[in-house]
């Protein structure tokens, strides 16, 4: 005879869903290039070479290239310039930029 979930059941799962979706953003950072760190809903990366992409805070960042200075980022649907010591918004993120050289971007991104 099938049995129904007792309350207890119920609740410790709804807990263990809630608890997952809280820390989500926390651990919310996975990538295709090296260097990818994240703490505190803060995610620094550097990304080298055109097409190199990052999922972070749960939005996907892809590099453009350099040019003039200017990195080149795609977040989401938006694409963006960032100049070392720069700071963009772009979608649900903001980015700073401290490190532009060559063919390659180093930023720091927060929920803005």
């Amino acid at each position: 005879m099938p049995t129904q979930p007792s309350h207890r059941t119920r609740s410790t799962a709804a807990a263990l869903a809630a608890g997952a979706l809280l820390l989500a953003p926390l651990t919310a950072c996975s990538f295709s290039s090296e260097n990818v760190s994240c703490a505190d809903n803060r995610c620094t990366v550097s990304l080298s070479g055109e097409g190199a992409t990052a999922t972070l805070l749960g939005t996907e960042v892809a590099f453009g290239g350099v040019q003039d200075g200017q990195a080149t980022l795609t977040v989401g649907q938006t694409s963006v310039s960032c100049g070392e010591g720069d700071s963009v918004t772009a979608g649900p993120l903001e980015l700073s930029c401290t490190s532009v050289d060559g063919d390659s971007v180093e930023l720091t991104a927060s929920l803005g």
